[in-house]
């Protein structure tokens, strides 16, 4: 598992990644308009079953992202995806509340950018 890229959630009795890959990026950005939309989008919806569909649809996307490049790199022994029609079997709408937390962790992750300083002449003369 690729901690610095994921977060774990436990659906069913087994742990499943959730990870932000450029594809599931994609996916995000033509159903939200992008990523900087999703967590308004996630808290502000007053329908229920939409807001239900949407977290497990989001879910869905994101656990599939590691068996993807799982199945990408083996090809002769691929895993079976997780479905949205699996996940709302094993799971309850608490379960899915509490993955919203799990949601935003492997996004943030995925979008983070590493900013490094310098330590140059004018820096240190600022001081």
């Amino acid at each position: 598992m690729d901690t610095d890229r994921s977060a774990v959630i436990n659906i069913g009795g087994d742990d499943y990644e959730l990870m932000l890959t450029t594809y599931a990026t994609k996916e995000i950005a033509k159903k939200y308009g992008g990523i900087e939309n999703l967590g308004d989008h996630l808290s502000s919806s007053d329908d229920l079953a939409q807001s239900l569909d949407d977290v497990l649809w989001l879910i869905t996307l994101l656990a599939n992202q590691p068996i993807l490049i799982y199945n990408y790199k083996n090809k002769d022994k691929p895993k079976e995806l997780l479905t949205t029609e699996a996940l709302e079997l094993l799971t309850s709408p608490a379960d899915l509340a509490e993955f919203k937390e799990a949601i935003m962790t492997a996004v943030l992750k995925g979008t983070k950018r590493h900013i490094e300083s310098e330590d140059d002449e004018k820096n240190a003369a600022a001081e």
